[in-house]
């Protein structure tokens, strides 16, 4: 049985989750990685995602759910906001659509390869926190 515990462990693990995407820091005393996806990422791939994307008519269970929609392409709840920054959704309520944009999963995993192929730490910037 698949609960909101067992994916958010689950989560931890995937090669393509797009939080991880942030900007990582040295500070003084621990290393920190910022939550914030890099807007840069998506926007760099953004034109190879609808490349290898497919256009689907939308189905009104999604209506206000992107989440349910990202679950049912991806089996995972987190690849919502990239569905809606595909589409030029700026928020859940918007989701709302005649057609929608779905890229693939291969194409998802290789723009999170792109910004990960190996985490060198002299690439890292160092703060005094």
């Amino acid at each position: 049985m698949v609960t909101i515990d067992n994916e958010a462990r689950m989560q931890v693990r995937y090669p393509f989750e797009i939080d991880n995407m942030a900007q990582h820091y040295i500070t003084t005393n621990l290393y920190y990685g910022f939550t914030s996806p890099s807007l840069w990422v998506l926007e760099k791939n953004y034109y190879y995602l609808l490349r290898n994307s497919v256009v689907k008519d939308f189905d009104h269970k999604y209506r206000y759910k992107p989440s349910y929609m990202s679950y049912d392409e991806y089996a995972v709840v987190n690849l919502d906001y990239l569905l809606m920054y595909v589409n030029n959704i700026f928020c859940a309520e918007e989701f709302d659509l005649s057609t929608v944009i779905v890229p693939s999963l291969n194409a998802i995993v290789t723009m999170c390869q792109d910004k990960f192929p190996v985490l060198d730490n002299s690439q890292l910037e160092r703060v005094n926190w």
